[in-house]
């Protein structure tokens, strides 16, 4: 992830690492804020976080404005139509997916803020932002991932699916707690939110990768396996698809940080300065899927009405 704060060569486990949702929360930088890190070679020059820390503000204000209208449309449209919306696209799980989104999205106003105009909320809010921002992601992918292994759960919203329901958003909470307590703030050219506050080989953020890899890279390969294997399986899984493919990039980048920052993959100067514009842009791709996932939603409910027999799009 981009270094927004100045490390002595060679500290690839520096506290001080900080990825795009780092610099969301970051006070501005100049210009010449760059890293240096001398791999016994000439100083490396990465213009990451400038670049970033100008964009990630109106990225996240259309994003947020963007999700807020979807999942406002995709409320109203679960109020009046409620019949509508049968399995493989039922009621009770569209609900539930609508709150997750909206919660992902109801963060990202907090850190735009602190993108342009630096953490000024504490380190307690900090770490909230985190846990809700983990909570809403690990909720949508125990959600996606029962929605296509156990279909016969959520046809109804009966004592079964509510117990599921309470399951799956006490579980993504509990799972989330690692994300909050590997952040807090930290001092940059001012006041940072910063995810990693602990070494990267600490217990604590190894939890926290492992259940990030779990999400974002073990669980939608099993439902693959499991959809290639079971062909009802495939049924409903439109919405799972759009959401993990989404995230995907981000945990093979997550898994490959490690690896460069551990140097089990051997790290040069170009390795890390080309690294850390993917690995922002794959979170930024991500981050999307709470303005995507409403519309997707929407336009499968549309596509089911216009077909008239309930197949899916």
């Amino acid at each position: 992830m981009g270094n927004c704060i100045l490390v002595s060569p060679g500290v690839l486990e520096s506290d001080n690492s900080l990825d795009l949702l780092d610099i969301m929360g970051n006070l501005s930088y100049d210009d010449n804020n760059v890293t240096f890190l001398d791999y016994d070679a000439a100083p490396c020059h990465n213009q990451y976080c400038p670049v970033f820390q100008r964009v990630a503000p109106p990225f996240l204000a259309v994003t947020c404005a963007a999700a807020a209208a979807g999942t406002g449309a995709l409320l109203v449209a679960l109020a009046k139509r409620p019949q509508g919306w049968c399995w493989p696209r039922s009621r009770a799980l569209v609900a539930q997916l609508a709150v997750a989104m909206g919660l992902f999205a109801a963060v990202l106003p907090a850190v735009a803020v602190g993108a342009g105009q630096g953490w000024r909320l504490g380190g307690g809010l900090c770490r909230v932002t985190h846990l809700l921002w983990h909570w809403s992601l690990f909720a949508q992918g125990l959600l996606l991932g029962s929605g296509c292994c156990c279909a016969s759960a959520w046809c109804r919203w009966d004592p079964r699916s509510r117990r599921l329901a309470v399951a799956a958003w006490a579980g993504a909470l509990v799972l989330a707690a690692p994300a909050a307590l590997t952040s807090g703030t930290a001092a940059a050219a001012g006041t940072s939110c910063v995810r990693r506050s602990v070494d990267i080989l600490s217990p604590l953020y190894l939890l926290y990768l492992g259940l990030c890899v779990g999400l974002f890279l073990l669980l939608p390969a099993a439902l693959l396996l499991a959809a290639l294997a079971v062909p009802r399986l495939r049924v409903g899984a439109g919405a799972a698809g759009l959401f993990f493919g989404l995230w995907v990039p981000y945990g093979v980048g997550l898994a490959v940080d490690f690896l460069l920052r551990t140097r089990v993959l051997q790290p040069t100067c170009g390795a890390f300065e080309r690294f850390d514009y993917a690995l922002g842009l794959s979170e930024a791709l991500g981050v999307l899927h709470c303005c995507l996932g409403p519309a997707a939603l929407l336009a499968a409910r549309l596509c089911r009405r216009g077909d008239g027999a309930g197949a899916s799009c």
